[in-house]
């Protein structure tokens, strides 16, 4: 299979590294961050950008929502010779004193999604890998900014995120909820490359602020602009790698 039936990108099209958002809106964001970017393809969720920053080429995708859907651009990326894969996301948070706008980079995620089933069993672990977990916490150093490090949950189901399973992840030490981080983490592992994720916090579950619950945008105003910052923390770990 030459072009990717989702996708619509064939080998050599596309760079080593990518940025995965989950909102195609957040493609046109990252690019505004780089000194020149092209579309390469446009189809359902997924908006596909190659673009330059400070010297690094380097090619953007979002997921969509939820690991379906990022399994399957992480499926069809790596078809086309990608390497890594770094999620840049918005969040959850799962513990008090984890404020919307503060980021999260995952050592990894807890397996509460279906996608990852049908490729292995569920004791496997969903984890980054190292240099891309390190690249991304020495770009937030190096842009002076504090993220929150720590292991996550990546759920199927956004409005069955009852109070018993906040209280488990909660429990569970883990830091924040979201929808794509395990299967990008977990099919990167298994074909031998490398992923990473950098989330926004936009709700905390513990403190009952979780997102869409007191403003009518979708991201509280404080998410969306810290969510510039996330972004140029991917974008210079992304040139380091």
């Amino acid at each position: 299979m030459a072009k990717q039936p989702h996708l619509l990108v064939e080998p050599g099209d596309l760079n080593d590294v990518a940025l995965l958002p989950g909102d195609p809106g957040r493609v046109d964001r990252i690019a505004g961050h780089c000194a020149d970017h092209e579309v390469v393809a446009e189809n359902r969720e997924y908006k596909v950008v190659n673009a330059t920053y400070e010297g690094t080429d380097l090619t953007i995708c979002s997921t969509g929502i939820g690991s379906p859907s990022a399994a399957i651009a992480v499926e069809e990326l790596a078809a086309v010779g990608v390497e890594t894969f770094l999620r840049v996301g918005t969040t959850g948070a799962l513990q008090s004193g984890i404020e919307i706008g503060d980021m999260v980079v995952a050592t990894g995620a807890a397996k509460d999604e279906g996608t990852t089933d049908r490729y292995e069993a569920t004791e496997v672990p969903a984890v980054p890998d190292y240099d891309a977990l390190s690249a991304l916490v020495d770009a937030a150093e190096a842009n002076d900014e504090d993220v929150h490090v720590g292991p996550i949950a990546t759920d199927d189901a956004f409005y069955a995120e009852t109070d018993a399973y906040v209280e488990q992840w909660e429990a569970a030490g883990l830091l924040a909820v979201e929808m794509e981080a395990a299967a990008i983490f977990s099919l990167a592992r298994r074909k031998g490359l490398a992923a990473g994720a950098i989330c926004t916090v936009d709700g905390n579950l513990v403190e009952g602020t979780q997102k869409g619950a007191t403003d009518d945008d979708e991201l509280p105003e404080k998410a969306k602009n810290n969510v510039e910052r996330a972004i140029e923390i991917s974008l210079t770990a992304a040139a380091s790698l």
